[in-house]
């Protein structure tokens, strides 16, 4: 079913409604919190898709009064260009250290490379759309099985200690937030429908979306936790080595700490994002293992 007379898919025109109110939301985030890392780059990261959605959705038209070369290029521009910004979002906002190279020097020199010499020269001066699908697609897709191969094993070194730990939720997202890239690289070399490649492309956005929001939440609560014991009595060595005597994990040291400021359950639940009724666990556990049964004792053991 297709929208507005043009060549523009239904399912299509919904993602690019839903996107460009994503966007409009994260730009107001934005402007509201501009100290919020890399939000600028997943504002990037939502435009290219929509530039990208828009050009597939619209592009080519022979009732349009553009001419159908221009259309083309830049239709395969838009995804040439998507597939581009994902390496340098994941290094940036993903934090995979191991695509710093190909983010900086291997996509310019074999993806974008190959759309200007065959999608853009070769093609304004030939005119032969299928010789440059043919031979201007070999050495992206061939990069792009190795930048795939390289992403999912910065992924996977990425999350081995929570691993370890048995979380495997966010490790799971992150590779489904890759989904987008491996199937644009795809349908560069295979036919498919509008409706096919747009779900397959935009998938990813969802997982792309919670990572990034999830990361955003408990950025805000560590900066609101930091601002709540900062100062050099957080640094106390004897802190230090109790709490690891003790084998507390890392929420129940901060929850230990907001106890020494005289904070109560509500203002620690408000402060870490968790239930009032999650608070009181935690405590729990933390007198269980230090051995005592109220708070008083509690900073006395760790603190004093």
């Amino acid at each position: 079913m297709l929208v507005f007379g043009t060549q523009m898919h239904l399912i299509t025109f919904v993602f690019v409604v839903l996107e460009f109110c994503m966007f409009i939301f994260q730009l107001a985030r934005f402007f509201y919190r501009p100290q919020d890392k890399h939000r600028d780059y997943y504002l990037l990261l939502l435009l290219l898709l929509l530039f990208y959605n828009i050009t597939g959705g619209l592009f080519p038209d022979t009732s349009l009064s553009w001419p159908l070369s221009i259309q083309l290029i830049i239709a395969y521009g838009s995804g040439f260009l998507m597939a581009s910004f994902f390496p340098l979002f994941f290094y940036k906002v993903m934090d995979l250290p191991a695509l710093r190279w190909h983010a900086y020097y291997g996509v310019p020199l074999f993806l974008m490379l190959p759309y200007l010499i065959f999608f853009v020269i070769d093609y304004a001066i030939n005119r032969d759309i299928d010789a440059d699908l043919k031979y201007g697609l070999i050495a992206p897709f061939i990069y792009a099985m190795v930048l795939l191969y390289v992403m999912f094993k910065s992924i996977r070194a990425k999350y081995l200690l929570k691993r370890n730990e048995k979380e495997y939720f966010e490790e799971i997202a992150m590779y489904l937030a890759v989904s987008p890239w491996a199937a644009l690289t795809l349908f560069g070399v295979v036919e498919a429908s509008q409706v096919t490649e747009v779900f397959c492309t935009n998938t990813g956005i969802v997982f792309i979306t919670f990572i990034f929001l999830a990361q955003s939440v408990t950025k805000a609560r560590h900066e609101q936790l930091a601002e709540v014991v900062s100062g050099k009595e957080v640094f106390l060595p004897d802190f230090d080595a109790r709490s690891r005597q003790f084998k507390l994990t890392k929420r129940e040291i901060e929850i230990a700490l907001l106890f020494r400021k005289g904070l109560t359950y509500n203002e620690i639940a408000d402060i870490l994002f968790i239930s009032v009724k999650t608070v009181g666990n935690h405590v729990q556990n933390i007198y269980d293992k230090t051995g005592v049964n109220n708070k008083v004792a509690l900073i006395h053991k760790l603190f004093e």
